[in-house]
C-alpha cells in the first residue's frame, strides 16, 4: 500500500533546488548501482542462519555462480556497479601467525548488531588460511580480476577488510583505520584506488576516519529514498538507498519487475537520484527472469536520454564540480 501511495520508496521534497547540481544534462534522472561483495564473509555470524558457517559457505558457492552471469548481463545493457568488496578477497592466499589468522589486526570486542552476533571465539575463527582455489568461498583475485577486466567500466569500493562492525560505539578509529589500510595495500597491488565506502550491514559510523582516509562517499539505508546525495561537513557525500534488488517469494516476477520499473519512472517524473542495490547471492533464476528486462528497461531510458547511468565515484566527480561553480 505505502509503494501504491509513492511512499516507498519515499520521495524527498526540496525547496527552491537547482537539479542541474544533481542531475546532469541532458538527463531528467541518475542510476546508481552497488553491489555488497562479500562471499562468505558476510553470513558466518548472522542471526538468520541456522548453522552459520555451512550456510556462509553456499551463499558464498551461490555468488560464485552469479557473478560472471551478472558481468554478462552489465555487459549486454551497458550497466556500470560499484562492488563494494571485502578486502579479504583481493587474496590469494593467508597463513596463520602462531594460532591466530591475520595476527597483526585489531579485533573488535564482542558485540551483536540488527544482523550478526559475535559472543565468542576470534573473529577471523572461520578464516580457512589457505588459498582461492582450495577455499574460494574467503578469497576472490580471480572475480576480480574479471570484474576489473570486464568491458564496463565497474568500481571496486571498499567494504572493510573483514566485514567488521563500524559503529562508533562498537569500532574505535584506529581499528577501522587498520582495516582499510590493509584494504588499500591490496588494492594497490591490482592498481586499484578505493574512493567509496559502504559499511558493513550498513552499521554507519567513524566517517572522518573514512575522509582521513580518502573515501569521498558511504551509503546508508535508514529507508527507501528517492532524493539527492548530501554533503556532510567533514567532505563526504552519503547517497541513501532507494531499494535492493532481491527475490521475495510473495511477489509474482512480474511484479518485481514491474516496481523496479515503476521506481525508476518516478525518480524521471521527480528528476531524483535512484540508488539500487543487491547482494549476488540470490538464485540465478533472478539473474533472467528480474535483473534482464529490469537492465534492458535501464538501458532504453538511458539512450533516451531520461536516466543518466553512473558509477559512485564518477557520480561524485560531477557533484564536486557542480559545488564548486556555484
Amino acid at each position: 500500500m505505502n509503494f501504491i501511495l509513492g511512499r516507498n520508496p519515499r520521495i524527498i521534497k526540496y525547496n527552491a533546488i537547482n537539479t542541474r547540481r544533481y542531475i546532469p544534462k541532458p538527463y531528467k534522472a541518475v542510476f546508481l548501482l552497488c553491489a555488497d561483495f562479500e562471499l562468505a564473509w558476510a553470513w558466518r555470524f548472522a542471526k538468520a542462519l541456522p548453522d552459520q558457517k555451512q550456510d556462509a559457505i553456499q551463499l558464498a558457492r551461490q555468488a560464485r555462480e552469479n557473478i560472471p552471469l551478472i558481468l554478462e548481463l552489465c555487459d549486454e545493457y551497458d550497466i556500470p556497479i560499484t562492488w563494494a568488496t571485502v578486502g579479504h578477497l583481493f587474496l590469494e592466499r593467508c597463513n596463520k601467525n602462531g594460532n591466530l589468522a591475520h595476527a597483526q589486526m585489531e579485533r573488535l570486542s564482542y558485540h551483536e548488531n540488527q544482523y550478526w552476533k559475535f559472543e565468542q571465539g576470534d573473529w577471523f575463527d572461520n578464516d580457512p588460511c589457505s588459498d582461492w582455489q582450495t577455499s574460494p568461498e574467503w578469497y576472490a583475485p580471480d572475480l576480480i580480476k574479471m570484474i576489473s577486466s570486464s568491458k564496463t567500466k565497474h568500481e571496486i569500493a571498499c567494504h572493510t577488510f573483514s566485514h567488521i562492525d563500524c559503529r562508533d560505539g562498537v569500532c574505535p578509529s584506529q581499528i577501522l583505520a587498520g582495516e582499510i589500510r590493509e584494504c588499500q595495500n591490496l588494492a594497490q597491488k591490482y592498481d586499484i584506488r578505493l574512493e567509496s565506502f559502504v559499511h558493513p550491514g550498513h552499521t554507519i559510523g567513524n566517517l572522518d576516519t573514512l575522509k582521513e582516509l580518502g573515501f569521498t562517499s558511504f551509503r546508508t539505508d535508514y529507508r527507501n529514498i528517492l532524493g539527492y546525495p548530501k554533503k556532510h561537513s567533514n567532505g563526504l557525500w552519503e547517497f541513501q538507498s532507494t531499494a535492493e534488488l532481491y527475490y521475495r517469494k510473495e511477489w509474482s516476477i512480474d511484479y518485481h519487475i514491474r516496481r523496479y520499473r515503476n521506481i525508476l519512472d518516478r525518480a524521471i517524473k521527480h528528476n531524483r537520484v535512484a540508488y539500487f542495490w543487491f547482494h549476488p547471492t540470490f538464485d540465478k533464476h533472478f539473474i533472467t527472469s528480474v535483473m534482464q528486462p529490469v537492465f534492458s528497461y535501464i538501458f532504453k531510458l538511458h539512450r533516451n536520454n531520461e536516466i543518466a547511468v553512473l558509477l559512485t565515484r564518477d557520480y561524485v566527480d560531477y557533484l564536486n564540480v557542480c559545488r564548486s561553480k556555484s
